[in-house]
């Protein structure tokens, strides 16, 4: 009995007779099944003894790459050493996943990137910028419990804001929470 639908390829009646084969599918469809072989089966069927083969296909790679960044210096140069030789990601669906502080985000070349993986079937950039920095409260502060201003100093704190933006920043928040406060506009105040 020959079935589909599942993709890895088995045999679930472990030998005996009749087989009950799955042939699985003949192509990598995710990154799941990157190290799954693929294959497809030669069946003789007789009364009362079915026998097969199943033949290894090449199928379609799947590449996965990962790097992760901490600092901006020479961010390009460590992505782009991450990335195989053009010869052995070509007709490839090809992954690269990169983690990096979400300060480096205009650094990141995507065009440099995409121009070195031009080869591959089919190209998936994963960016995955992280921040570099918590807002943490005390024990017994709660968010509710703060004011826009509060959270906004808390904010600025957190993302390292120069004391002097950040002070320009938070007269222009007052002006514009007191009018949103008080329903009147500034030029009538």
């Amino acid at each position: 009995m020959a079935l589909g639908h599942i993709h890895k390829a088995q045999d679930v009646n472990l030998g005996n007779q009749p087989p009950v084969v799955y042939p699985g599918s003949i192509e990598r469809v995710d990154f799941g099944e990157a190290n799954d072989d693929k294959f497809f089966v030669l069946a003789e069927i007789k009364k009362g003894k079915t026998t097969y083969e199943f033949r290894k296909l090449q199928g379609r790679r799947f590449v996965d790459r990962s790097v992760k960044i901490e600092t901006g210096e020479d961010l390009m140069e460590k992505v782009l050493a991450v990335l195989p030789p053009a010869d052995q990601i070509k007709d490839s669906v090809f992954r690269l996943i990169v983690e990096y502080p979400r300060s480096l985000d205009a650094f990141l070349d995507e065009a440099a990137i995409r121009a070195r993986c031009i080869e591959t079937f089919d190209f998936h950039l994963l960016r995955r910028p992280h921040e570099e920095a918590r807002l943490r409260l005390a024990a017994d502060e709660s968010i509710a419990s703060l004011s826009p201003l509060k959270m906004l100093d808390l904010y600025w704190d957190t993302i390292n804001q120069h004391p002097n933006e950040s002070q320009a920043l938070k007269e222009l928040a007052a002006t514009i929470i007191e009018t949103a406060e008080s329903g009147i506009p500034p030029e009538e105040n």
